[in-house]
Protein backbone atom coordinates (compact mmCIF):
# COMPACT_ATOMS: atom_id res chain seq x y z
CA UNK A 1 0.00 0.00 0.00
CA UNK A 2 1.37 3.38 -1.02
CA UNK A 3 1.10 6.27 1.43
CA UNK A 4 -0.12 9.59 0.15
CA UNK A 5 2.29 12.51 0.02
CA UNK A 6 0.62 14.38 2.94
CA UNK A 7 0.79 11.29 5.14
CA UNK A 8 4.46 10.79 4.31
CA UNK A 9 5.13 14.45 5.08
CA UNK A 10 3.41 14.15 8.48
CA UNK A 11 5.38 11.02 9.35
CA UNK A 12 8.67 12.64 8.35
CA UNK A 13 7.77 15.73 10.34
CA UNK A 14 6.99 13.71 13.46
CA UNK A 15 10.26 11.81 13.11
CA UNK A 16 12.28 15.00 12.72
CA UNK A 17 10.53 16.58 15.72
CA UNK A 18 11.21 13.50 17.79
CA UNK A 19 14.90 13.52 16.82
CA UNK A 20 15.17 17.22 17.59
CA UNK A 21 13.56 16.75 20.99
CA UNK A 22 15.96 13.90 21.71
CA UNK A 23 19.04 16.07 21.18
CA UNK A 24 17.75 19.32 22.68
CA UNK A 25 19.05 18.64 26.17
CA UNK A 26 20.00 21.54 28.44
CA UNK A 27 23.60 22.61 27.92
CA UNK A 28 24.05 25.27 30.63
CA UNK A 29 23.67 23.71 34.07
CA UNK A 30 23.74 25.04 37.60
CA UNK A 31 23.88 22.52 40.45
CA UNK A 32 23.00 23.09 44.11
CA UNK A 33 24.08 20.09 46.18
CA UNK A 34 27.47 18.46 46.55
CA UNK A 35 26.45 14.90 45.73
CA UNK A 36 24.46 15.94 42.65
CA UNK A 37 27.35 18.00 41.31
CA UNK A 38 29.67 15.03 41.79
CA UNK A 39 27.29 12.76 39.91
CA UNK A 40 27.04 15.23 37.03
CA UNK A 41 30.83 15.12 36.80
CA UNK A 42 30.96 11.33 37.17
CA UNK A 43 28.46 10.90 34.32
CA UNK A 44 30.49 13.07 31.97
CA UNK A 45 28.51 16.29 32.28
CA UNK A 46 30.98 18.54 34.09
CA UNK A 47 31.59 20.65 30.97
CA UNK A 48 27.91 21.67 31.06
CA UNK A 49 28.18 23.20 34.54
CA UNK A 50 28.35 27.00 34.60
CA UNK A 51 27.86 27.39 38.36
CA UNK A 52 27.65 25.38 41.59
CA UNK A 53 26.77 25.97 45.22
CA UNK A 54 29.24 26.13 48.10
CA UNK A 55 28.79 22.45 49.02
CA UNK A 56 29.99 21.36 45.57
CA UNK A 57 33.71 20.99 46.20
CA UNK A 58 34.52 17.68 44.53
CA UNK A 59 36.15 17.11 42.15
CA UNK A 60 38.49 20.04 42.80
CA UNK A 61 37.80 21.46 39.34
CA UNK A 62 34.30 22.47 40.48
CA UNK A 63 35.74 25.05 42.89
CA UNK A 64 36.87 27.11 39.88
CA UNK A 65 33.26 27.61 38.75
CA UNK A 66 31.17 30.65 39.79
CA UNK A 67 29.45 30.12 43.14
CA UNK A 68 25.71 30.57 43.58
CA UNK A 69 25.96 30.52 47.39
CA UNK A 70 24.63 27.98 49.84
CA UNK A 71 21.98 25.58 48.53
CA UNK A 72 19.34 26.62 51.09
CA UNK A 73 19.91 30.36 50.58
CA UNK A 74 20.06 30.88 46.85
CA UNK A 75 19.81 34.29 45.20
CA UNK A 76 17.88 34.53 41.94
CA UNK A 77 19.88 37.49 40.62
CA UNK A 78 23.29 35.87 40.94
CA UNK A 79 22.07 32.57 39.59
CA UNK A 80 20.26 34.07 36.59
CA UNK A 81 23.33 36.12 35.68
CA UNK A 82 24.94 32.81 34.65
CA UNK A 83 22.21 32.33 32.02
CA UNK A 84 21.47 28.72 32.99
CA UNK A 85 19.01 26.53 31.14
CA UNK A 86 18.56 24.20 34.08
CA UNK A 87 18.99 24.27 37.86
CA UNK A 88 19.24 20.96 39.71
CA UNK A 89 19.08 20.44 43.46
CA UNK A 90 17.42 18.37 46.17
CA UNK A 91 14.36 19.16 48.27
CA UNK A 92 16.84 20.94 50.58
CA UNK A 93 17.32 23.66 47.94
CA UNK A 94 15.65 27.01 48.45
CA UNK A 95 14.16 29.27 49.55
CA UNK A 96 10.88 28.47 47.68
CA UNK A 97 10.18 32.10 46.56
CA UNK A 98 13.59 32.20 44.87
CA UNK A 99 12.92 28.92 43.07
CA UNK A 100 9.59 30.33 41.86
CA UNK A 101 11.35 33.43 40.55
CA UNK A 102 13.91 31.28 38.74
CA UNK A 103 11.15 29.21 37.13
CA UNK A 104 9.33 32.36 36.00
CA UNK A 105 12.55 33.45 34.31
CA UNK A 106 12.31 30.35 32.11
CA UNK A 107 14.90 28.19 33.84
CA UNK A 108 14.08 24.49 34.12
CA UNK A 109 14.22 23.51 37.81
CA UNK A 110 14.65 19.81 38.57
CA UNK A 111 14.41 18.44 42.10
CA UNK A 112 16.07 15.26 43.35
CA UNK A 113 15.83 13.27 46.56
CA UNK A 114 18.26 13.88 49.41
CA UNK A 115 17.13 10.71 51.20
CA UNK A 116 20.05 8.49 52.18
CA UNK A 117 18.97 5.21 50.65
CA UNK A 118 19.71 3.17 47.54
CA UNK A 119 16.22 3.43 46.07
CA UNK A 120 16.43 7.23 46.15
CA UNK A 121 19.89 7.10 44.57
CA UNK A 122 18.63 4.82 41.81
CA UNK A 123 15.84 7.30 41.05
CA UNK A 124 18.25 10.23 41.13
CA UNK A 125 20.68 8.60 38.73
CA UNK A 126 17.90 7.58 36.34
CA UNK A 127 16.55 11.15 36.34
CA UNK A 128 20.00 12.68 35.95
CA UNK A 129 20.95 10.24 33.20
CA UNK A 130 17.90 11.24 31.14
CA UNK A 131 18.65 14.95 31.53
CA UNK A 132 22.28 14.44 30.52
CA UNK A 133 21.60 11.99 27.72
CA UNK A 134 23.71 9.47 29.66
CA UNK A 135 21.19 6.84 30.70
CA UNK A 136 23.49 3.88 30.11
CA UNK A 137 26.28 5.47 32.14
CA UNK A 138 23.81 6.19 34.96
CA UNK A 139 22.63 2.59 35.03
CA UNK A 140 26.19 1.30 35.09
CA UNK A 141 27.13 3.77 37.83
CA UNK A 142 24.29 2.56 40.04
CA UNK A 143 25.16 -1.10 39.49
CA UNK A 144 28.81 -0.44 40.39
CA UNK A 145 27.72 1.51 43.48
CA UNK A 146 25.47 -1.32 44.61
CA UNK A 147 28.33 -3.78 44.22
CA UNK A 148 30.59 -1.58 46.35
CA UNK A 149 27.97 -1.45 49.11
CA UNK A 150 27.51 -5.23 48.93
CA UNK A 151 31.26 -5.64 49.43
CA UNK A 152 31.07 -3.21 52.35
CA UNK A 153 28.33 -5.31 53.98
CA UNK A 154 30.53 -8.39 53.74
CA UNK A 155 33.42 -6.53 55.38
CA UNK A 156 31.15 -5.50 58.26
CA UNK A 157 29.76 -9.03 58.72
CA UNK A 158 33.31 -10.38 58.91
CA UNK A 159 34.44 -7.63 61.28
CA UNK A 160 31.46 -8.02 63.63
CA UNK A 161 32.07 -11.76 63.86
CA UNK A 162 35.27 -10.85 65.72
CA UNK A 163 34.50 -7.49 67.31
CA UNK A 164 31.42 -5.78 68.77
CA UNK A 165 30.00 -2.76 66.95
CA UNK A 166 31.36 0.39 68.63
CA UNK A 167 29.10 3.10 70.06
CA UNK A 168 29.70 6.25 68.01
CA UNK A 169 28.66 9.90 67.89
CA UNK A 170 28.99 12.04 64.77
CA UNK A 171 29.56 15.75 65.46
CA UNK A 172 28.88 18.35 62.77
CA UNK A 173 30.39 21.72 63.58
CA UNK A 174 31.89 24.97 62.32
CA UNK A 175 35.38 26.06 63.35
CA UNK A 176 35.15 23.90 66.45
CA UNK A 177 32.02 25.62 67.81
CA UNK A 178 29.26 23.86 69.68
CA UNK A 179 28.56 20.84 67.45
CA UNK A 180 25.31 19.38 66.24
CA UNK A 181 24.89 15.67 66.90
CA UNK A 182 23.69 13.54 63.98
CA UNK A 183 20.59 11.52 64.88
CA UNK A 184 18.24 9.22 63.01
CA UNK A 185 16.95 9.88 59.49
CA UNK A 186 20.12 11.69 58.44
CA UNK A 187 22.80 10.93 55.87
CA UNK A 188 25.24 10.77 58.77
CA UNK A 189 23.22 8.05 60.52
CA UNK A 190 23.07 6.04 57.29
CA UNK A 191 26.83 6.43 56.96
CA UNK A 192 27.47 5.24 60.52
CA UNK A 193 25.23 2.22 60.09
CA UNK A 194 26.77 1.22 56.75
CA UNK A 195 30.24 1.55 58.29
CA UNK A 196 29.20 -0.90 61.02
CA UNK A 197 28.76 1.26 64.10
CA UNK A 198 25.99 1.89 66.61
CA UNK A 199 24.83 5.51 66.59
CA UNK A 200 24.36 6.47 70.25
CA UNK A 201 22.12 9.42 69.35
CA UNK A 202 18.44 8.47 69.42
CA UNK A 203 16.85 11.77 68.33
CA UNK A 204 15.84 12.60 64.75
CA UNK A 205 17.84 15.01 62.61
CA UNK A 206 20.71 17.18 63.85
CA UNK A 207 20.47 18.64 67.36
CA UNK A 208 22.87 20.33 69.80
CA UNK A 209 23.72 18.31 72.89
CA UNK A 210 24.64 19.59 76.34
CA UNK A 211 28.06 18.84 77.77
CA UNK A 212 26.40 16.57 80.30
CA UNK A 213 24.72 14.54 77.56
CA UNK A 214 27.97 14.13 75.67
CA UNK A 215 29.74 12.93 78.78
CA UNK A 216 26.99 10.49 79.76
CA UNK A 217 26.89 8.85 76.33
CA UNK A 218 30.67 8.30 76.49
CA UNK A 219 31.20 7.16 72.87
CA UNK A 220 33.89 4.65 72.00
CA UNK A 221 34.52 6.54 68.76
CA UNK A 222 33.95 10.17 67.81
CA UNK A 223 33.49 11.16 64.17
CA UNK A 224 33.67 14.88 63.49
CA UNK A 225 32.93 16.91 60.37
CA UNK A 226 33.91 20.58 60.43
CA UNK A 227 32.54 22.91 57.76
CA UNK A 228 35.33 25.46 58.13
CA UNK A 229 38.50 23.66 59.25
CA UNK A 230 40.26 20.41 58.36
CA UNK A 231 42.89 18.10 59.78
CA UNK A 232 44.76 18.91 62.99
CA UNK A 233 43.34 22.45 63.08
CA UNK A 234 39.77 21.12 63.08
CA UNK A 235 40.55 18.53 65.76
CA UNK A 236 42.28 21.06 68.00
CA UNK A 237 39.41 23.56 67.65
CA UNK A 238 36.83 20.89 68.48
CA UNK A 239 38.49 19.95 71.77
CA UNK A 240 39.34 23.54 72.66
CA UNK A 241 35.72 24.68 72.25
CA UNK A 242 34.28 21.49 73.79
CA UNK A 243 36.72 20.36 76.51
CA UNK A 244 34.18 17.88 77.90
CA UNK A 245 34.97 15.67 74.90
CA UNK A 246 38.44 15.01 76.33
CA UNK A 247 36.85 12.90 79.05
CA UNK A 248 35.21 10.46 76.62
CA UNK A 249 36.58 6.99 75.95
CA UNK A 250 37.01 7.97 72.31
CA UNK A 251 39.39 10.82 73.14
CA UNK A 252 41.30 8.85 75.76
CA UNK A 253 41.81 5.95 73.33
CA UNK A 254 42.66 8.23 70.42
CA UNK A 255 39.66 7.08 68.40
CA UNK A 256 38.61 10.39 66.86
CA UNK A 257 37.96 10.25 63.12
CA UNK A 258 37.49 13.10 60.66
CA UNK A 259 34.82 13.12 57.95
CA UNK A 260 34.45 15.47 54.99
CA UNK A 261 31.15 17.34 55.65
CA UNK A 262 30.35 17.58 51.93
CA UNK A 263 29.70 13.83 52.01
CA UNK A 264 26.55 14.57 54.02
CA UNK A 265 24.93 16.96 51.51
CA UNK A 266 22.60 16.18 48.62
CA UNK A 267 21.96 12.46 49.10
CA UNK A 268 24.30 9.56 48.43
CA UNK A 269 27.31 10.70 46.42
CA UNK A 270 29.94 8.78 44.46
CA UNK A 271 32.64 9.14 47.16
CA UNK A 272 30.59 7.52 49.93
CA UNK A 273 31.68 3.89 49.40
CA UNK A 274 35.33 4.91 49.81
CA UNK A 275 34.44 6.93 52.93
CA UNK A 276 32.58 3.93 54.36
CA UNK A 277 35.64 1.74 53.96
CA UNK A 278 37.80 4.33 55.73
CA UNK A 279 35.33 4.69 58.60
CA UNK A 280 34.88 0.96 59.09
CA UNK A 281 38.67 0.53 59.21
CA UNK A 282 38.63 3.05 62.06
CA UNK A 283 35.74 1.31 63.80
CA UNK A 284 37.41 -2.13 63.55
CA UNK A 285 41.16 -1.44 63.65
CA UNK A 286 42.09 -4.87 64.96
CA UNK A 287 40.24 -6.57 62.14
CA UNK A 288 41.41 -4.24 59.38
CA UNK A 289 45.03 -4.75 60.38
CA UNK A 290 44.78 -8.50 59.86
Amino acid sequence: MRLSTPVVAVCVGLFVCHQAAAVELPQRWVSAGGALSEWVSALGGESKLVGVDTTSQHPDSLTALPSIGYQRQLSAEGLLSLRPQILIGTEEMGPPPVLSQIRRAGVQVELFSAQPDLLALQGNLHHLGKLLGAEDQATQAFQAYQQQLDQQKLRIIQAQSKQKAPGVLLLLGHAGGKPMIAGKDTAADWLLQQAGSHNLATHTGYKPFSNESLASLDPEVLVFADRALTGDAARAALFKENPILSSTRAAKDGRVLELDPTLLVGGLGPRLPEALKKLSDGFYPDVSDQ
